[in-house]
């Protein structure tokens, strides 16, 4: 179900809502669900160092056994919740593989306890996923002047959305900027799933890095 359909954020209540980023006016758009019972006492309770790091290009039915490694490596404890870690990136990196029509992903795993890309903005890419899987979302607003948004959206943890990009087809409307919410001096730590469409796994896209 989508909510708000005449919005450029778009909110929607299941994974097929997420599709609206394809329709004309839309932004971004919003999965809103809660977390996972049980996953969220242990994913915030987890010491930053067992938190998992990486960046690579892959396809998307290859997300699920390196995030295995890439988990193992960081010694996260093998358990139930990480189980549901690893199911729902892959899961969503098949959303996005297949809503953008793109063979290969750049997933980025992002363990972020400052204030990095705390200006408002809109990012060089198509379009992004961003999933926040401990501590606060991205924050979202519009901005027709350029300036910081007057009313902010914060993202609900666990929440994945989809932003369109400064390369997208169809530029987006309404000046729908966002950024990683300052945390620097709170003792937070965030875990961000980061996912970009790659058309030539050959070229990385550096197109920012936390939101």
């Amino acid at each position: 179900m989508i909510l708000d359909t005449t919005a450029p954020l778009k909110r929607c209540t299941n994974s097929s809502g997420m599709s609206a980023i394809h329709t004309p006016g839309t932004a971004a758009t919003v999965w809103e669900r809660a977390p996972l019972r049980g996953f969220q006492d242990w994913i915030d309770a987890l010491p930053p160092s067992q938190l998992p790091r990486a960046r690579v290009i892959l396809r998307p039915e290859a997300v699920c056994n390196a995030l295995i490694e890439i988990t193992d490596f960081h010694k996260m404890p093998d358990c139930p919740e990480r189980n549901m870690l690893i199911e729902d990136a892959s899961a969503l990196a098949l959303i996005f593989g297949d809503l953008m029509r793109c063979d290969h992903v750049q997933l980025r795993l992002d363990v972020v306890d400052t204030n990095a890309c705390s200006k408002f903005h809109i990012d060089a890419v198509t379009a992004r996923l961003v999933c926040t899987y401990r501590g606060t979302g991205t924050q979202c607003g519009i901005s027709e002047t350029g300036n910081d948004p007057v009313e902010i959206l914060t993202v609900p943890t666990g929440s994945p959305i989809i932003l369109r990009g400064t390369r997208w087809p169809e530029s987006p409307p309404a000046g729908l900027l966002h950024r990683s919410p300052p945390i620097a001096g709170t003792g937070e730590t965030r875990l961000l799933l980061v996912l970009d469409p790659i058309a030539d796994p050959e070229q990385e896209d550096d197109a920012g890095y936390f939101h």
